[in-house]
């Protein structure tokens, strides 16, 4: 195991390489100059032309790319390569890491409560299906919990808000005062749902291949009661491709939810990437990509590691 660790984190860096030139390449000849943006219509040429020279953007692509990632050996410019993501376009003055870290904890945070939230009900109503196999209970979880799924964000949103706030003054509609207060509540319940129709087929499926499996029926011919039977052969062997999937869905709590947080007025990184993809605010466009990719691999690796702990007979080459 140590050894395949050990070739996947030296493998790592050099995927991370690739994800920042492409990224840097779309944006160095994508549409757009981030100068203007910043300037608005009415700009002077000049000053559009001393800033794109300041920044050091009128050199050539490799040349760009080099300071980006190596730095140009100042203490201004140190390179990803040293954690320095550079300075924002848009935020004037202010270091992009400063920006996006500080945003991580409260994306983290919504997306983990929502995540659990949601892979809870959608194991559940995956279990009452496989349960009820033939039976009208099983079509109706299953199409409830894709149902569900399949509300958009954009209008679950405003209808979430107009009944129960304007309406019925419960819940506040907007903003963020941590986990323990009740603003929480909206955007978790509408990011919750997105889960639950995938994990509810997924653990239906695996649930019923488990359930014929000679090991179920040799627990039960040994006497075992069902609840131990459902718990400790069936539910346990099942979970498998559901921590694959809850695994590196845990990946995506550092990019953020776009639009709940958007909508929600929630000052995570989901919204801050809005504002910079409007922006053509590249240094933040490239942080939150280098960071996504580093999560999903290193996601990734957990998954496969964490595969030898819930099944024995599973071994990393």
């Amino acid at each position: 195991m140590l050894a395949y660790i050990v070739r996947r984190l030296i493998w790592t860096p050099i995927g991370l390489l690739v994800v920042t030139f492409v990224t840097f390449g779309l944006g160095y000849y994508g549409p757009g100059d981030p100068v203007q943006v910043l300037m608005g219509q009415k700009n002077d040429p000049a000053v559009v032309e001393r800033i794109r020279r300041e920044r050091g953007l009128d050199k050539p692509f490799l040349e760009q790319y080099a300071t980006y990632v190596f730095g140009d050996g100042s203490e201004e410019r140190r390179g990803v390569i040293r954690g320095d993501f550079g300075e924002s376009y848009k935020f004037t003055g202010q270091r992009v890491s400063d920006l996006i870290f500080s945003r991580i904890a409260v994306s983290a945070q919504l997306g983990a409560l929502s995540l659990a939230i949601g892979v809870t009900i959608g194991v559940i109503f995956g279990l009452i299906a496989s349960t009820n196999q033939g039976r009208w209970v099983d079509p109706l979880t299953i199409s409830t919990g894709l149902l569900l799924s399949s509300l958009p964000v954009f209008i679950l949103q405003p209808i979430l808000a107009y009944v129960l706030s304007r309406q019925f003054h419960l819940l506040p509609s907007s903003g963020w005062e941590g986990l323990l207060h009740p603003k929480v509540i909206m955007p978790t319940l509408v990011m919750c749902l997105g889960p639950i129709g995938g994990i509810a087929r997924l653990m239906r499926a695996s649930t019923l291949e488990v359930i014929n499996q000679d090991y179920v029926r040799t627990g039960r011919a040994k006497g075992l009661s069902e609840g131990t039977v459902r718990l400790h052969y069936i539910t346990r062997n099942s979970i498998l491709p559901i921590f694959t999937v809850v695994g590196l869905s845990l990946a995506s709590l550092v990019e953020g939810a776009f639009i709940t947080e958007t909508l929600f007025g929630i000052p995570g990184v989901g919204r801050l990437a809005v504002d910079a993809f409007f922006a053509r605010d590249y240094p933040i466009i490239m942080a939150i990509t280098l960071l996504v990719a580093a999560a999903y691999v290193m996601a990734n690796l957990i998954v496969d590691i964490g595969y030898t702990f819930l099944d024995p007979r599973i071994r990393l080459q």
